[in-house]
Order: structure tokens, then sequence, then C-alpha cells
């Protein structure tokens, strides 16, 4: 299978009758089967391959394979989605074997916007129990290990879904993020990932961890991508007090215009002293200061800035 960079080249593909729906999950499944990573918990076979099948006969009869990538964005895309988020009958643990025999009977409202805009779950990823982690070292379903190093870790609590995306296990993931729960695994495993501003997303059907800072968010390859999944996610929710009601922003308009004219210059980027600490890996620090130099020499002025509760 070829290895597709973006959604929007999938969907070209699936144009061209390169490849399908149901070829691309079937696809997924047979390489979640031959892994040894421990990303997933439970997964949704007859579920994802019904709706693959359905998926490729309606593009087998629409006028030249069209993609409905306006009123379904995320058609045939497969996914997975941290056991921490409900699915109607699925099974959902939270990575605890209190529960095991946990079968939700509603969808988690993300979720269900996901599955309106065509996207298809293959499973519910592995994760540290109830989010309460940093490593993915603390499930009751065993470590999840780093998509290329099996003697490191993936970052937590959602390591099964930086993992699954950066070891081919699915196209996307869904995370959740308190304090770090997608932005850790998505460092440590070299995927994009996302914590939405508080509000922006409905957190209805999460298993919560601390409600007043918990976000779900996307884990893609690529920042295109992460856009894209978080238009489709985005916006008020009645089940949700907490969302916000403002207008959703067209971020994928947004992203083409400033990936035009992008330009540095003007740019204020903040710097925080306290991520610059002792311990830190000698490559990770010559990275951000390379990038930190090359955001100088365009023309961005840098600012030192203190955190010192992130």
């Amino acid at each position: 299978m070829k290895n597709y960079k973006t959604i929007h080249k999938i969907h070209d593909a699936f144009e061209s009758g390169e490849t399908s729906p149901l070829k691309l999950t079937e696809y997924y499944f047979a390489r979640i089967k031959e892994s040894k990573h421990n990303a997933y918990i439970t997964l949704c076979e007859e579920r994802a391959l019904k709706q693959a099948r359905l998926m490729t006969d309606e593009l087998g009869s629409q006028h030249q394979n069209q993609v409905p990538r306006k009123t379904r964005p995320l058609f045939g895309i497969p996914m997975g989605i941290k056991d921490v988020l409900t699915l109607d009958g699925v099974r959902t643990t939270a990575a605890s074997k209190m529960l095991d025999n946990y079968h939700p009977p509603y969808t988690a409202s993300a979720v269900v916007k996901l599955e309106n805009a065509g996207a298809i779950i293959l499973g519910k990823l592995n994760m540290d129990e109830f989010a309460m982690g940093s490593s993915n070292e603390n499930s009751a379903y065993g470590n999840v290990l780093h998509p290329t190093h099996p003697d490191r870790v993936p970052g937590g609590s959602s390591g099964g879904s930086g993992t699954a995306v950066a070891a081919g296990l699915c196209f996307a993931a869904l995370g959740t993020d308190t304090g770090g729960s997608i932005r850790l695994p998505a460092s440590f495993c070299g995927v994009i990932g996302v914590k939405p501003t508080y509000g922006r997303i409905s957190r209805y059907g999460q298993i919560a961890f601390a409600s007043s800072l918990d976000q779900i968010g996307p884990m893609t390859r690529s920042i295109e991508d992460a856009a894209l999944l978080c238009q489709v996610m985005s916006g008020q929710d009645i089940f949700d007090s907490t969302t916000s009601a403002r207008e959703v922003p067209n971020w994928m308009d947004d992203l083409a215009a400033e990936q035009a004219i992008f330009s540095a210059k003007g740019l204020k980027v903040g710097v925080p002293k306290e991520y610059f600490i002792d311990g830190i890996d000698s490559e990770v620090k010559s990275a951000i200061e390379s990038t930190i130099q090359k955001l100088k020499d365009q023309g961005a002025e840098i600012v030192p800035v203190s955190l010192p509760h992130t």
C-alpha cells in the first residue's frame, strides 16, 4: 500500500481507483494484527469493514468515483480513538479492568462528528489507565511500545494514539489532553498533536480525568489533517454546556492562505525558559535552538517568557 501523506491524497487515490475505503481498511487491520506495539485494546473489525464496504459501493456508484469532500471530508479515512471515548455498544475500558465489560449505550459527540464526516473507526486505542500517566506504562492491558524504538516509551497518556499513527496502524487518531496527554506522545512519536482551546470541542462521552482541563484533540501525520479534524469536531454541543457558541473558524482556508504568504517578519515567538532545564536531551535542545535561529533569520522576534506552571 502506498504511503499516503494526507487525507487529500487518499481521496485523490479513491477517485483514481488506486485504492478504496475497503482496501485501505483491510490494509490497516492486517498491519494491526501483525504489530507487536499493543496500540489497541479493542478492535471494531466487523463494524469498520461493514462501513468500508458501503463507502466503496457508494464510491463506485458515483460519476468518476467522486469523493464527497465537502459534505463528508473524512470519507473512508481509517481512524483509531483513545479508549477513554465512548462508542455505542463497543467496549470502553479507559485501560482499567474495572470497566472491562462496560459497553456504553451512546457515542461521544466528537466521534459522532467524525463518523458523520465519513471516518471509519478501527478500534479503541491503549492508554494510561484513566489517562493518569505520561508514559503508557500504566495500562491494565499492557504497555504500549514506541513505534520505532521498543525499548523506549511512546509518551502518554494517549500513547496508543501516538504509536498507532506513527507506526501506520491507523491514518489518524483521537487522544485526550489534560496536562500533556496529546502533546507528549505526539512529540515522542514524531506526529502532529493538538490540544484545542477549552470549550472548542465537546467532551460529552469522554471519561473524565479533570473536567476543567480535559480536551479531545487529533493526532495526525500532517498539520493540514490536524486542522481538518479540528474543523470537523468543533462547535457547540447541547450535551456539553462548556462548549463555545462562537462560530468555528475555517482553519483549512486560513492554513492555505498562511502557507501561500507566510513570513515570519513581525511574528513574536515566546520561548519558555522552564523548557530548557537540566537533563534536556542534547539533540532535542539543538533542534529547538536551530528552529529558533531559523525564525530569527526570517525576521521573527524571539521573546523569553516564563511559564512556571506548564
